[in-house]
């Protein structure tokens, strides 16, 4: 195995590390049940009122077992498909430069919305700024999800949630996170990056 295979194999397992911790959280604080969910989720008025913490818990907790199901097949997938794109930190990077963007988003332009919870905004800009690398790298089968993911953004946009996807996470699916989550990926995924090495002793 060359160079270059050992360092996929390393990020991919670490990555599968993080998504396996980022899962149980989930769960956790599926656990808590109604009342830890009305703690922690993305709610405009407790925001106003200083209750900041929502801006990342939000992202975390979820409507129920099902909505939480889909979204760790999710993580599941996009962690098997583009998890040795970038190192962990590089990872952390994107997945704060995304949490960042939705929640400006949703502030800043959809003003109408006072309530949501779910890590699907997370997840897309997470594969945004996987494909993004594969795209970078010329990979085709990259370029051909990127391009139905670009597809599943328009639609959603212009037609709304794909068929069947309210009825399986059990409420309203707020598409415009998805949006906004591929948009924070993919700023996320550009921000220069330059690694400090050591100076090689002499």
């Amino acid at each position: 195995m060359g160079l270059h295979e050992d360092l996929k194999t390393t990020r991919q397992r670490r990555c599968l590390v993080a998504a396996a911790s980022i899962g149980m959280l989930a769960i956790l604080l599926q656990m808590a049940g109604f009342e830890g969910r009305e703690v922690l989720a993305w709610d405009r008025s407790g925001l106003a009122s200083g209750e900041l913490w929502r801006l990342v818990t939000g992202h975390f907790v979820h409507l129920g077992w099902s909505h939480l199901g889909l979204n760790l097949a999710g993580l599941a997938l996009v962690t098997w498909i583009t998890g040795a794109a970038y190192g962990l930190l590089r990872w952390a990077v994107i997945a704060l430069a995304t949490i960042v963007v939705i929640d400006a988003g949703f502030w800043y332009l959809y003003q109408e919305l006072d309530w949501y919870v779910g890590l699907s905004g997370l997840l897309h800009g997470l594969l945004a700024a996987g494909l993004l690398a594969g795209v970078r790298g010329r990979d085709r089968e990259a370029l051909v999800l990127a391009i139905l993911v670009t597809g599943k953004l328009v639609w959603e946009q212009t037609v709304g949630p794909l068929p069947g996807s309210e009825s399986g996470a059990g409420g309203a699916v707020i598409v415009d996170a998805h949006l906004y989550g591929a948009v924070g990926g993919l700023l996320g995924a550009l921000i220069p990056w330059h690694r400090v090495r050591p100076e090689a002793s002499i």
